[in-house]
């Protein structure tokens, strides 16, 4: 199965279809942390036409998208004068982001390719409004449903996908507690020039629920 791994510099993702045996790349502007040869620097949109049978994109730019970053965007209502800007930004920079976020989303998910699947946060309503009408509500699924002790929610936007299972669910920490702090270090990553890689780095067991989960689902409609 041929599978693209789009907006992935960790190369995570990747690793997890590899396991398998599949036919996998991963694309992003930037090089690959692994320096692996099955990563390409791109536009994943370059990319989109080539005939695979399964895409994950992986974390694609979304600040703008998201909920947490409404307030960039617009005050009260929709799109009056934000109460504050980034320091630095003009309206027309988180406009021209937007744009751009919005654009990339929408190619992904109408991708010619029957399978795909697309991480992000839930949207807020600005972005909710330029979406395609078939766009689903994302399955939010957190690491610790996947073995790894930590809690970062993460949606996944799913066309033609089973939405994923449990597959090592563990208990959850008393809240308050240090092992609780542990569990939520990603949000408490400090800012930085490496915290939007921090942030949104895939977990191993998720990626591997993934690929396990994905593929004989795949394979079989494929076939």
């Amino acid at each position: 199965m041929r599978v693209l791994i789009g907006c992935e510099t960790s190369g995570v993702m990747r690793r997890a279809f590899d396991a398998l045996g599949h036919d996998v790349w991963s694309c992003d502007l930037l090089p690959a942390e692994d320096g692996s040869n099955r990563h390409i620097r791109c536009d994943i949109r370059e990319l989109l036409d080539d005939g695979w049978d399964l895409l994950a994109v992986m974390h694609p730019p979304c600040t703008r998208l998201c909920r947490s970053g409404r307030r960039w965007m617009s005050g009260p209502g929709k799109w009056t004068p934000p109460k504050q800007l980034p320091k630095g930004r003009t309206i027309e920079d988180m406009r021209a982001e937007f744009e751009e976020g919005v654009g990339l989303f929408i190619d992904c998910w109408r991708a010619p390719i029957e399978r795909v699947a697309i991480e992000n946060p839930e949207m807020n309503d600005l972005a909710k409004d330029r979406m395609p009408a078939d766009l689903p509500a994302p399955q939010i699924v957190q690491p610790f449903w996947f073995g790894e002790p930590a809690y970062k929610a993460t949606g996944f936007y799913l066309r033609g996908l089973p939405r994923l299972t449990a597959t090592d669910r563990l208990p959850e920490p008393e809240r308050g507690s240090d092992e609780w702090k542990a569990w939520n270090a990603i949000h408490r990553t400090p800012p930085g020039p490496d915290r939007w890689k921090i942030r949104s780095r895939t977990f191993e067991g998720v990626a591997k629920a993934c690929a396990t989960q994905w593929s004989p689902h795949a394979m079989e409609q494929a076939a």
